[in-house]
């Protein structure tokens, strides 16, 4: 049943990083709220992007005026999150990570608190598929409750989700390009630590602070392994 969904356990799942939203007029994420990783990869997904031209009609022009570009819109990308926890029907996961996607839409208290008031900013990943990558906010969440365990609790969903792009000053670029602009996200090992992975990164072991603050770390001895930290481009961390 669940086999027959998406691309199944695959050896590279897709993540979706919830982060705070950014203080002031910043276009980069705040600090990592949760790392929502996928069971299930999509089965599909799409992305537009629209430009959009003005015709203006002319009378004395027989064939019709030139059309005027305005400007390209932000990319979209529509997915569909399959959940089910049907082998363990006594537990919950299933409602609460409906409940986590559908925070998306709900204002952070931190960016309430500062009296900035946004949903948080996310970031959807999978592998090397560089495209659909792009710093976004969740336009919409609709979840479809399919099966239920005796008591009622729902223990299968399928969830439609609509990301929006939030551009930035600068357009990112592949990640496996090696350009600056690009982020990643890494899974934390034994024996790493944010001087470690600075000066892997970098080249500059100093530049731990800034994976602490867009990650939300506030004690940087503490790192416990399988943590996934989004490392900043380049960049961000020589600005």
């Amino acid at each position: 049943m669940a086999k027959g969904k998406g691309a199944g356990k695959s050896l590279v799942r897709a993540t979706l990083a919830i982060h705070e939203p950014p203080s002031g007029k910043s276009t980069t994420p705040g600090g990592l709220m949760q790392m929502f990783s996928f069971e299930f990869n999509p089965s599909q997904l799409t992305l537009s992007r629209r430009a959009e031209w003005k015709a203006t009609p002319a009378p004395a022009v027989r064939e019709g005026s030139k059309p005027e570009f305005m400007g390209t819109e932000p990319r979209s990308m529509s997915l569909e999150i399959f959940l089910d926890s049907s082998a363990r029907p006594t537990g919950n996961t299933v409602l609460k990570k409906v409940e986590s996607l559908l925070s998306c839409c709900e204002v952070t208290p931190k960016s309430f608190a500062r009296k900035q008031p946004s949903p948080p900013w996310v970031i959807f990943e999978w592998g090397s598929f560089s495209t659909a990558r792009f710093t976004a906010y969740v336009a919409s969440i609709e979840a479809s409750y399919t099966l239920f365990s005796t008591t009622g609790v729902p223990i299968r969903a399928t969830c439609q989700m609509q990301l929006n792009e939030i551009p930035s000053k600068t357009k990112g670029q592949n990640p496996t390009s090696g350009a600056l602009t690009a982020q990643r996200v890494h899974r934390v090992v034994a024996g790493d630590s944010l001087q470690s992975l600075a000066w892997s990164e970098y080249g500059n072991a100093n530049a731990w602070r800034a994976i602490a603050e867009i990650n939300g770390i506030d004690d940087p001895s503490r790192l416990p392994t399988g943590t996934e930290l989004v490392l900043p481009s380049a960049e961000e961390v020589r600005h």
